[in-house]
């Protein structure tokens, strides 16, 4: 009589939940040109192809996420080096939205190496968090002492035009920008629904959208004309409801913006970007085709 022998079946593996996904991007300087020469990707984040609207040197790039959003347990890696010489402007397509959380922490990783004598304009959209997201930012640009650099980025909280506020969720955002091995700019933020640093006169005023725009290699002719920009009615308190800045830091400008709505930010740092980018990039300001679709 044959005996059945009875295999245990093994536990199954954990499953980590969510999209697992990465981009690497190497820029490079031939032939006078700046060519994207490495683009891997894994998981859902890609690129199209390399654009040149305005210089064979000045490679424009659209970073895209098919899914359209962020949900809980996604882990987004991005990672750009920008070699010597070489320019690059890297933007997308429309905001990035982190939607409501299960329990998972979604998170997106940007890190960015600009070498000597490179470019880098860092031009994304805003990211928006649904109410009861979870999410991780982190934002690293590591730069060579001959490097330059301008780049923002813009965080909303909640929907306002869905009539959905930010009254739940936790956000934990890192943006660093060094230099070297030295610390230009340093900013880590939480926050968290129903905190009183969203409401608070020291915080963000119940306003729901904060912003920041930073650039090397400025002077106080580039501070002067970014505060005679601001001094303009259409950035008065009758045209835009919110409060907007800007300071000189060595070399470094720092704008923020603190409103209600991303088209504002947008405007505002769009036409900052406009105003110093020829004294610190030697080109004109050439608006990506995408921002008008």
């Amino acid at each position: 009589m044959n005996q059945m022998t009875i295999l245990e079946s093994p536990r199954p593996c954990a499953i980590l939940e969510g999209w697992q996904a990465s981009l690497e991007l190497v820029f490079t300087a031939k032939n006078n040109k700046t060519v994207l020469s490495r683009n891997h990707h894994f998981g859902p984040l890609m690129v199209q192809k390399p654009f040149y609207p305005e210089s064979p040197k000045v490679c424009h790039i659209y970073l895209l996420h098919p899914p359209g959003g962020v949900v809980h347990g996604d882990q987004l890696k991005i990672n750009a080096n920008i070699e010597a010489s070489a320019h690059a402007l890297i933007t997308t397509p429309a905001a990035g939205k982190f939607y409501r959380s299960a329990g998972q922490v979604a998170s997106l990783t940007q890190i960015l190496q600009v070498e000597d004598s490179a470019f880098l304009e860092w031009l994304p959209q805003e990211t928006l968090l649904f109410n009861e997201s979870k999410v991780h930012l982190k934002t690293l640009i590591k730069l060579s002492q001959k490097a330059r650099f301008i780049g923002w980025e813009m965080l909303c909280l909640g929907r306002k035009a869905s009539a959905e506020p930010y009254t739940s969720g936790q956000c934990r955002q890192h943006f660093e920008l060094w230099r070297e091995d030295k610390p230009l700019f340093i900013e880590r933020c939480q926050i968290e629904g129903q905190a009183s640093m969203l409401k608070e006169k020291w915080g963000m005023d119940h306003f729901p959208l904060t912003a920041t725009l930073i650039a090397t290699h400025c002077t106080k002719a580039q501070l002067k004309a970014v505060q005679d920009l601001f001094a303009q009615a259409s950035f008065t308190k009758d045209s835009i409801k919110g409060h907007i800045s800007v300071t000189l830091k060595d070399d470094l400008l720092i704008c923020r913006f603190l409103g209600e709505q991303a088209e504002q930010a947008r405007h505002c740092f769009i036409e900052v970007w406009k105003l110093i980018r020829p004294a610190i990039m030697q080109q004109e300001a050439h608006i990506p085709r995408i921002w008008n679709t």
